[in-house]
């Protein structure tokens, strides 16, 4: 569904559209011809429809007769005009059709959004400044609408205007489906990037790809994780706007002779702009998504002669490029996808910079730097830096060395990994085959940094490690292009996440760079943003908190949360913090009812780990210990019973789809809660709950309840982190390694304050070394043998479980028991006993949750944003 003001946003446009300018009365005339083409144009789907002006508009006279102010009596003007206009429903209908009126709300606070985009557009291009620009191949959005609302402060004026029409704003959020463009933590981290820009008051654009289908819904069948596609757009996104005329020519494959590209096929990339508003501004900046399009939509020659798959050929091969998010690269073509979808929407953000800048009136390329910033968020848009050099040398005519200069001031990399494997290797004769061209400038950047190694006297088999281009370790001597290799030669600047990542990288993974270029190094903590990830998702928390403040300043700045420190054991504001928690606990009881048919006890302590699956992130030590507490509670007395602190454990995440390992946790925390949930001697005391299809919204549920945090990682193992900080901000208190952001999280709140366990960074290779010659402990044993015993299901199913951890020679591709699971057992076990003693006594446990949140300011992605743009970027803000 597209409302009538969409077309109202500005636009940079493509190398073949000109910037023009549309008169009111002009753009309502586009609107009436292109409303006369949709009545008659196929229903190809509902999706293609949502991107695209609705054929039932509004009069000329809309504009004029709707008053874009925030009271109610002007939202609820709009929201019914545009239910009849833009939805083209009856008004007389809106009292029973929420999904409609859910569109026509949508539209009424999308033309306030648009109104502050067009003053924001217009502004930064006025001042003409410097424009930071975030590529990344996720961004992790969540619902628009509550974001919308409570940053335009409009909660008061829609909740009275849909009174009115018999809804409430939890009814129509309810409509909305998470924008399914992420997976994890990257993603949700530059959602929340986002939000800080535009809070700031900085020229940014967000750049990423429009995926139609995300990763994929999970579906949890008998205990086993099921992938169905993820129709996030089947109902419409009222939220974008689609840019036809925007659009720029990505190519793939061919030939290319002394830098001429021949290639053998060519794609559209068409913009779709996602506003994105700030809190206590007016500036709200763009999330640009790039759909892919054929350049021809089908062969007429084909289709007539009856070949009508073979006429659509070219569509389908386009539109399969932003089909899903991380397509399985187990197999050549998956590969080749993946390689594709980076090059796609990297190649379609560089070339919009230009445009930009050369709209703006800039002749000289040399100032392209001071008037663009990019920042390559991980390996997937670093085929970047090849692409530059490409456009400016190829499309604009610079001549080599001025074109290196000028990529090296622009780019920016933020490595997300200590993972030697995760970094992104393509193999050569993919690369060149798909991008001949880049693939021979990457080539050129190769000799060049050899050569300049050499001249510094740097070691062979050092600059063999180094470059761009060489032998894959897990390859069989297979060359490969090392796309963070590319990355470290073309920019400026190279961040890691969290102080302890950061070190980790310049002692590992990047330890060579860091040796002749220690000066491109920075730390960067990670954050959240404190408006979705507190003010909004637990208003009750939000409202004691301003209100014991004195003001909803700390909304904007989070270092006045400290300010609660001083009411940390005030008997009245404790009682009033476990109210507001209760609230929340028993919102997500409701929730775990409605997901997985478990009844919980709202009173018991709940105990979340939610995050994608990945043994490095230890769900399976976080099960293990369940069956091993419930084999303790097996064989209490009655009256060792009763001093048990009831526990609900939730997991919840997805696995790859090709990762065996991770699928397999899955299923046996699923037959965990099989046998614990519906064991009548166990009852309240012990609850483990695999909660489906962890995304966005179900975290805005999941986070404010939660009790506990589960952030027990190998230590060394987690870049950052930003759930752990989601969950301090909302009071939980924290069990887990000294890993990622954990670390810089127990320096704010207090080590006290949380609970620590296992191996520390400094000890763990040197654990992993002994590994075969450590025996675990019983109780590890023990589970173990149950696991074995097919206590849990098919032990073959399990097998490759019971090999990592305890085989000959482990997994078929790490060591055995490689993330210490046995080692840290104990003293996991120790922490945990240490959380139930402290949950007994709940003025202790409440003083520890409100320290929690009072030591957050320092983890705002306020703060994180704020020092990107004085010291990567030199990005000022600017307020229109």
């Amino acid at each position: 569904m597209q409302c009538a003001k969409m077309a109202m946003f500005p636009v940079c446009r493509g190398p073949t559209s000109p910037r023009t300018s549309v008169s009111a009365a002009r753009v309502s005339s586009i609107k009436r011809v292109r409303s006369s083409f949709l009545k008659s144009a196929s229903k190809s789907s509902v999706a293609r429809r949502s991107a695209v002006t609705r054929a039932v508009m509004a009069p000329d006279s809309m504009k004029d007769a709707v008053s874009l102010d925030n009271d109610a009596e002007a939202l609820t003007k709009s929201m019914l005009l545009h239910y009849q206009y833009s939805v083209g429903m009856d008004p007389t209908t809106i009292s029973s059709n929420k999904r409609a009126a859910y569109e026509a709300l949508a539209c009424a606070v999308g033309e306030r959004l648009a109104a502050k985009f067009n003053k924001t557009q217009d502004h930064f291009k006025k001042v003409d400044q410097k424009y930071g620009y975030y590529l990344s191949a996720e961004f992790l959005q969540g619902r628009a609408l509550l974001n919308a609302v409570e940053n335009l402060e409009l909660e008061s004026s829609v909740k009275e205007s849909l009174a009115k029409v018999g809804y409430t704003l939890e009814d129509m959020a309810e409509q909305e489906l998470d924008m399914a463009l992420g997976n994890g933590g990257l993603g949700r981290l530059a959602a929340c990037f986002l939000d800080s820009m535009a809070t700031l008051d900085l020229p940014m654009f967000g750049y990423g790809i429009r995926y139609s289908y995300g990763m994929f819904k999970q579906l949890i069948d008998d205990g086993f994780q099921k992938e169905e596609p993820d129709y996030w757009l089947g109902t419409g996104n009222p939220w974008e706007i689609e840019r036809p005329s925007t659009k720029y020519p990505i190519s793939f494959g061919g030939k290319s002779v002394k830098g001429v590209w021949t290639p053998a096929d060519q794609v559209y990339a068409v913009a779709h702009d996602n506003p994105i508003p700030g809190w206590n501004t007016d500036n709200t900046i763009s999330l640009r998504l790039w759909g892919a399009r054929p350049v021809e939509e089908f062969d007429l020659s084909s289709l007539n002669s009856g070949k009508y798959q073979e006429a659509f050929e070219k569509r389908m091969e386009a539109e399969t490029i932003c089909a899903v998010l991380y397509p399985d690269d187990s197999t050549t073509e998956g590969k080749i996808l993946r390689l594709k979808q980076q090059y796609f929407f990297t190649s379609a953000s560089l070339q919009d910079i230009i445009a930009r800048f050369l709209e703006a009136g800039h002749t000289d390329w040399d100032t392209l730097p001071d008037h663009a910033a990019v920042q390559l968020n991980d390996t997937h848009p670093t085929i970047g830096v090849a692409e530059l050099m490409r456009l400016l040398m190829d499309d604009h005519g610079l001549e080599w060395d001025q074109a290196w200069a000028i990529t090296g001031k622009v780019f920016a990399y933020t490595n997300h990994t200590v993972l030697p494997e995760a970094l992104e290797k393509w193999g050569s004769d993919i690369m060149e085959d798909l991008l001949p061209r880049n693939f021979e400038i990457i080539e050129k950047i190769d000799k060049q940094f050899v050569k300049e190694m050499t001249a510094l006297k740097v070691d062979k088999k050092v600059i063999a490690r180094m470059k761009p281009i060489g032998e894959d370790e897990w390859g069989k001597g297979k060359d490969v292009v090392r796309m963070a290799s590319l990355a470290m030669c073309g920019a400026h600047t190279v961040n890691g996440v969290a102080a302890v990542h950061s070190e980790i990288i310049k002692d590992t993974v990047l330890k060579d760079f860091y040796a002749i270029w220690p000066e491109k190094f920075q730390n960067k903590t990670n954050g959240v943003t404190q408006r979705r990830w507190l003010a909004f998702c637990n208003p009750e928390l939000r409202d004691l908190i301003t209100s014991k403040l004195g003001s909803d300043e700390w909304i904007g700045d989070l270092d006045k949360l400290t300010g609660l420190r001083e009411f940390a054991e005030d008997p009245e504001f404790q009682a009033k913090w476990r109210e507001a928690k209760l609230v929340k606990k028993q919102a997500l009881a409701e929730y775990v009812k409605e997901t997985t048919g478990y009844t919980v006890n709202p009173e018991a302590l709940f105990d979340v780990q939610v995050k994608r699956i990945h043994e490095y992130k230890r769900q399976l030590l976080n099960v293990m210990r369940c069956i091993h507490q419930y084999s303790v509670l097996k064989k209490m007395t009655p009256e060792e019973k009763e001093d048990v602190v009831p526990r609900v454990v939730m997991i919840g995440g997805k696995a790859a789809p090709g990762y065996a390992m991770a699928k397999k946790i899955i299923k046996l925390i699923n037959a965990t809660g099989k046998l614990v949930n519906n064991d009548p001697e166990i009852g309240d005391m012990l609850k483990v709950i695999f909660l489906p299809n962890y995304n966005v919204s179900a975290a805005e549920i999941i986070i404010p309840g939660t009790e506990l945090s589960e952030q027990i990682s190998t230590a060394g193992t987690e870049a950052s982190g930003t759930s752990n900080m989601k969950f301090a901000m909302n009071g939980a208190l924290l069990v887990g390694t000294m890993d990622g952001a954990n670390i810089e999280i127990w320096e704010e709140i207090g080590k006290e304050n949380g609970f620590i366990f296992g191996a520390e960074v400094e000890e763990v290779d040197a654990l992993i070394e002994a590994r075969n010659e450590f025996e675990p402990c019983e109780e590890f044993q023990a589970v173990l043998d149950q696991i074995e015993a097919g206590d849990f299901g098919d032990v073959e199913f399990y097998q490759q479980i019971l090999d990592a951890l305890s085989g000959e020679d482990g997994a078929h591709y790490l060591p055995k028991d490689f993330y210490l699971l046995g080692y840290d057992f104990p003293s996991y076990c120790a922490a945990q006993d240490a959380v139930d003693a402290v949950y007994k006594d709940q003025v202790e446990w409440t003083k520890r949750s409100i320290l929690s949140t009072a030591g957050m300011g320092k983890f705002s992605t306020d703060r994180t944003i704020a020092q990107y743009a004085e010291e990567i970027w030199n990005v000022k803000p600017t307020k229109c």
